[in-house]
């Protein structure tokens, strides 16, 4: 069993930062890859950004620029650094791992609102 917890959400401003972070139990996360989705009232849940084992990422569109994931596989960590936030980028934030092309392992998430 597989335990995903996130951290790091909040309240900011527009234009402001934060940073998430989602740790997993266990001693295989090195091996495996880590994502972050976001699920807003009224819309689709969108996935932001993802890190492969080796490190390589993708980022929705939305994002670009403006966040980073990143791991640190010592401790068993993945962050979402968040730049420059938006409005719109109001959210609960999921991360997960994923254990196998068909099942992948899910935090309780964590809200972040940004708003003046």
């Amino acid at each position: 069993q597989v335990q995903v917890v996130e951290s790091g959400g909040g309240l900011v401003q527009p234009g402001g930062s934060l940073s998430l972070s989602c740790v997993a139990s266990g001693n295989i996360f090195s091996t495996r890859a880590m994502g972050w989705y976001r699920r807003a009232p009224g819309k689709q849940p969108e996935l932001v950004a993802t890190i492969s084992s080796g490190g390589i990422t993708n980022y929705a569109d939305s994002v670009k620029g403006r966040f980073t994931i990143s791991r640190d596989n010592a401790k068993n960590t993945v962050f979402l650094q968040m730049n420059s936030l938006k409005p719109e980028d109001t959210a609960v934030y999921l991360c997960y791992l994923v254990w196998s092309p068909e099942y992948k392992y899910w935090g309780q998430g964590t809200q972040v609102t940004v708003s003046s």
